[in-house]
């Protein structure tokens, strides 16, 4: 599908397509020639336009850097065989963003900003897509308190920026989690659900402790007791146990509702595995890896759509897996990109067609 609505559109006088080495694409580095930007200002949205990738001018006293009204999103966009583009369920990002917006007190973005000036951002930038295997290009939509005012209080103003960022594997390599019992990411009553970005910024410190100890990553634990397992930094996660696929329950909002995490659940069904979603507790995670019951360990997201674990620690104990033998996890990720590539049939409707 294309765009509808009218958005001007400014050209860049170059491309810079050609400076990338696509050979080797970090996550998040590079960005395209493109990006649209819309303002929020007297109670509707204005100015919806895509121009060249640039600075941004902001006042020292932008709201949002001084009280943290900010959202974001992550999309991502393929190519088939054929050349042809499109988005992995945008439509679920578009009503998890909205969803962001009214717990961060800001304003919900339309669908004819948010979709249509997707469609038409990536119909202009298609060409930055890579055409290799797990690569992508990374959509992120991000909204933000625009006010030049220092208080404590919703802003009146807002910016709505899309970029596109051309990426490859986020985690090439099966990883070590750390499970977390000091820290906290999210409670409920909370933001925990909403993908602002302050719920980032607080896992800096008790990621980089787990880095120290030689983990990739933390999974988080509730903040009551410690003892029922969350997500992780940057995934959902799952657990096979015995012949079911056990994922944490989304009912205290204090995990993402994951797309990615969606479509595994999907998947996983389709492939004869009994899905539960429900409160999961560490004891009986390590419980069934004593009794060789747990059989795979893995993290599902946007950017690291399927990553499979081989170590996770909880305090004193290490639970190792050989992820050479794996079947279901990698057959998850086999049949989510055969989709995403256009190489089985999308019968449930997830590609957007551009």
């Amino acid at each position: 599908m294309t765009g509808t609505m009218d958005i001007h559109v400014t050209k860049a006088e170059r491309s810079k397509l050609n400076d990338i080495p696509f050979d080797n694409i970090p996550f998040g580095k590079y960005f395209t020639d493109h990006m649209l930007e819309a303002d929020y200002e007297n109670g509707e949205w204005k100015n919806v336009e895509i121009k060249p990738y640039q600075p941004l001018l902001i006042s020292p006293s932008c709201a949002a850097l001084h009280y943290g009204q900010a959202i974001f999103e992550g999309i991502k966009a393929y190519k088939d065989d054929k050349g042809n583009a499109a988005i992995f369920r945008p439509l679920d990002n578009f009503r998890r963003f909205n969803i962001s917006a009214d717990r961060m007190q800001m304003p919900q973005v339309p669908q004819e900003i948010f979709i249509d000036g997707l469609c038409k951002l990536i119909e202009l930038d298609k060409s930055w897509i890579p055409a290799k295997a797990d690569h992508a290009l990374y959509i992120r939509p991000f909204m933000f308190a625009s006010d030049e005012v220092i208080g404590v209080r919703p802003s009146e103003t807002y910016k709505f920026i899309i970029l596109l960022s051309p990426t490859g594997p986020y985690y090439a390599a099966p990883m070590r989690i750390y499970v977390e019992e000091k820290y906290v990411r999210a409670v409920a009553g909370g933001v925990g659900f909403a993908k602002n970005a302050g719920n980032y910024g607080a896992v800096m410190l008790p990621t980089a402790e787990a880095k120290k100890k030689g983990y990739d990553q933390v999974l988080w634990t509730d903040a009551a007791e410690h003892k029922y397992v969350q997500e992780i930094g940057t995934m959902n996660v799952f657990f096979i146990i015995g012949n079911k696929a056990i994922t944490p329950g989304l009912d205290q909002g204090t995990i993402l509702d994951g797309v990615t995490r969606n479509s595994t659940i999907v998947l996983l069904r389709e492939m004869g595995y009994i899905v539960e979603e429900r409160p999961l507790d560490i004891n009986e995670i390590t419980e069934a890896y004593n009794a060789g019951l747990l059989h795979e360990v893995f993290g599902t997201g946007t950017a690291a759509t399927v990553s499979l674990i081989k170590e996770l620690r909880y305090q004193d104990f290490v639970m190792n897996f050989d992820t050479a033998g794996w079947k279901v996890s990698p057959e998850v990720k086999r049949r989510m990109t055969a989709i995403k590539e256009g190489k089985e049939a999308d019968k449930y409707g997830w590609m957007y067609r551009i």
